[in-house]
């Protein structure tokens, strides 16, 4: 990538696919602009350059790229600092588990838009589920697979972070009995790339994001917060 060529990095404020590219980007100590827009009004500007109308969209230059794991990718393709591995068949392994993780930022997005008690527990056993295969798959190095910082830890620190707000009701415990993801977990909450993908009030962000959706997480967190 041309030195000369500025970076940026159209993002929301919540969104776990924007910070998969932030977390990347800080891993490689590459320089970039970050702009916030709200995708409920979106501003002209965007919807001319992101034709899902979806962040994250990555400026270089004129340049438009869209979609998270290509422009995943080609971070990969084009900076220092691998965080994919140098071996073609474990690359393939950690593409797989990039996308598991989307599927289970998917489950999360329904159990906090599930509109009754019945469809909030489905989603919630899916997500159970899902971690218990990952347990399952996770050895105990401290991070993903081995001693390095890779791309699928980039992926799954957004993912994990959701369950930092809904854990402080009662009874949304997700990683009991799951030592070696509990551990994962911890290793991720503490790096620095991932924390600063985020704002200092992202917490407050996203409690307030899930009660303006009126489900039934909603109902829960308004009569915890009372």
């Amino acid at each position: 990538m041309p030195t000369s060529e500025k970076i940026t990095l159209i993002s929301h404020v919540l969104c776990p696919y924007v910070q998969r590219a932030v977390i990347s980007l800080t891993e490689k100590n590459i320089a970039f602009e970050r702009i916030d827009i709200d995708l409920a009004n979106k501003p002209d500007w965007f919807q001319k350059i992101s034709p899902l109308g979806k962040t994250p969209v990555l400026q270089i230059g004129e340049i438009v790229i869209f979609e998270s794991n290509v422009i995943l990718e080609y971070l990969e393709d084009t900076l220092v600092h691998p965080l994919h591995p140098s071996d073609a068949l474990e690359r393939a392994q950690h593409r797989s588990l990039i996308e598991f993780g989307s599927s289970i930022l998917a489950d999360i997005a329904g159990l906090y838009m599930a509109s009754n008690q019945e469809l909030f527990a489905d989603k919630k056993a899916n997500i159970i589920k899902k971690l218990s295969w990952l347990e399952s798959q996770k050895n105990n190095s401290p991070w993903y697979g081995g001693d390095e910082f890779n791309l699928v830890d980039a992926v799954y620190g957004p993912v994990f972070r959701y369950f930092d707000t809904f854990e402080i009701l009662e009874g949304m415990r997700f990683f009991k009995g799951l030592p070696k993801l509990s551990i994962w977990r911890n290793n991720l909450s503490k790096r620095a790339s991932i924390q600063q993908a985020v704002s200092t009030d992202y917490p407050e962000r996203l409690r307030m994001f899930i009660i303006k959706k009126n489900s039934h997480l909603s109902k829960l967190m308004q009569v915890a917060s009372t």
